[in-house]
């Protein structure tokens, strides 16, 4: 079992399943945008797992970088074997708490902003991110985020040949559909 899935295993284990307000994706997306001077391009998984326990105000989500596609094969092994390592390094992680939210009825939505952790590249950094939360149902939840990454914040360097093309500063946006898990 990998060490982040015992993690969303206890949380789960450890909510109230009667009335929890648990909500679970195994296939939410993620997407980063990098605007570098000469190259602009985006990269996109629809593999994001996580968890929103509103009993607990707690969240968890992660993906395997490895599913990250820019659209150029080429690109994608630069960017998985010289910058972010994924053979060490495979997942990006953020764990963290919501500001405490009243139970969402169907079609009402809330500004959430979660702190927690972002790990990246083996390195972790206490960040706060800004969301929403809309229950489309009693039972089906979205969640939409973005936040901002700076690379050289995540020991992930960028060779100055490579500047004009990738940069520093990586927008990631968050868009998963979360079933109740009760």
């Amino acid at each position: 079992m990998k060490p982040i899935h015992f993690v969303i295993a206890f949380l789960l284990a450890l909510s109230n399943t009667g009335n929890a307000q648990v909500f679970k994706t195994e296939n939410g997306q993620v997407e980063f945008l990098s605007k570098a001077s000469l190259n602009e391009f985006t990269g996109k998984s629809s593999n994001l797992n996580g968890l929103v326990d509103l009993d607990k105000n707690l969240l968890d989500f992660y993906v395997d970088l490895n599913t990250m596609n820019t659209g150029i094969g080429l690109r994608d092994r630069h960017m998985r074997e010289n910058y972010l390592e994924t053979k060490k390094y495979p997942y990006a992680e953020f764990t963290g708490n919501i500001n405490a939210l009243p139970i969402l009825k169907s079609g009402q939505s809330r500004s959430v902003t979660a702190k927690g952790k972002f790990k990246i590249h083996g390195v972790e950094k206490e960040i706060e991110v800004p969301g929403k939360l809309t229950a489309l149902s009693d039972t089906v939840m979205q969640l939409d985020a973005s936040f901002t990454v700076l690379l050289g914040d995540y020991n992930i360097d960028i060779p100055k040949v490579v500047f004009y093309e990738l940069a520093e500063e990586q927008e990631v946006i968050i868009k998963a559909i979360l079933n109740s898990k009760k």
